[in-house]
């Protein structure tokens, strides 16, 4: 029993310290993949304001700037994709830099058909590590899966692929689909461990990375590029949760099928 979907992940570089350009560029690719029939869409990470965060690391006097340009989880460019997500009747997700009370995450927000904050996610596992007084750039602290339309969902952000546990954790959660925003390795080594974490797991996998996008289902690709700018599209079968109604319906059909097979 599956639920198949379309998807499309979106290879797109942004620019950096502009929301504005951003989101435009963001709105264009997201309309185009919807008019492609795209239920699914992923962007990467930290797109809405260009990924600056290792600027800033590597010129600890440039930390205001995260704070300037970080964006509230009810600040205005998050409202203005809760609305696109609404007209397309889609689920969307994309990274940016989110502004909390304590601190600033690498977050991704996922978006429902009626423009509902189905959830964030803040990501796990820093490439550059992380230190106590890094205010702007603090570490997630929470692996659940999140409700959307389509069903549950599991989030990573780039780094965190690489660790199966942050793929594993969400989906005995209940998730039923993985979705990775990225800005990062592209090659070779990523996709054996997008594809290790789908086949781990037995559930879809989308990734959104600049210059890599993939979608794998069944613990199969579907489709891949490695293009730079690209919107790519595939369909992806979201298994049913475990449950004893499933588990009858799924059993009953095999019976039939070996019956007639």
């Amino acid at each position: 029993m599956n639920r198949s979907i379309r998807a499309a992940p979106l290879s797109i570089k942004p620019k950096r310290c502009d929301k504005a350009a951003n989101a435009d560029k963001l709105e264009d690719f997201v309309r185009q993949a919807a008019s492609e029939r795209a239920e699914l869409i992923v962007a990467p990470e930290g797109f809405l304001e260009g990924y600056i965060v290792m600027d800033v690391i590597n010129r600890p006097d440039r930390r205001h700037e995260m704070w300037e340009i970080a964006e509230p989880i009810d600040g205005p460019y998050i409202e203005r994709f809760r609305e696109l997500a609404e007209e397309l009747a889609i689920v969307l997700c994309f990274g940016f830099a989110e502004r909390r009370d304590d601190g600033i995450y690498n977050s991704a927000v996922v978006l429902g058909t009626q423009g509902e904050i189905c959830g964030t996610y803040n990501k796990m596992q820093l490439a550059e590590g992380t230190v106590s007084d890094w205010e702007f750039n603090r570490v997630g602290r929470s692996l659940r899966a999140i409700d959307t339309p389509l069903a549950r969902v599991g989030t990573m952000i780039c780094n965190d692929r690489w660790n199966p546990d942050i793929a594993r954790i969400p989906v005995l959660d209940g998730a039923r689909y993985l979705i990775i925003p990225s800005f990062g390795a592209s090659g070779p080594s990523q996709d054996e461990a997008v594809l290790s974490r789908a086949r781990e797991n037995g559930v879809p996998i989308v990734e959104a990375n600049v210059g890599k996008t993939l979608i794998v289902s069944k613990g199969e690709v579907v489709k891949i590029s490695s293009a730079k700018t690209a919107v790519i599209t595939g369909v992806i079968a979201i298994p049913a949760p475990p449950s004893s109604g499933n588990r009858d319906h799924q059993e009953k059909e095999f019976l039939a099928w070996r019956k007639t097979e």
